[in-house]
């Protein structure tokens, strides 16, 4: 299981963050430290604008 699909059940609380420290294989400061990390990247990622549209049509 990717980490990303890791921390977003957590955010969605589907899954504790005990469980999410579990699966991840680490402990809670630096789960923590993850997690807001994670954050930090979505925000960043939905302020600057998308560099490559992508393109419906199929290039064959």
């Amino acid at each position: 299981m990717d980490k990303r699909e890791v921390i977003t059940a957590y955010r969605r609380g589907f899954i504790t963050i005990q469980e999410c420290g579990q699966i991840l294989g680490i402990e809670d400061i630096r789960l923590s430290r993850l997690v807001q990390d994670s954050v930090e990247s979505l925000k960043e990622e939905e302020q600057l604008p998308e560099r490559f549209p992508v393109n419906s049509s199929s290039a064959e």
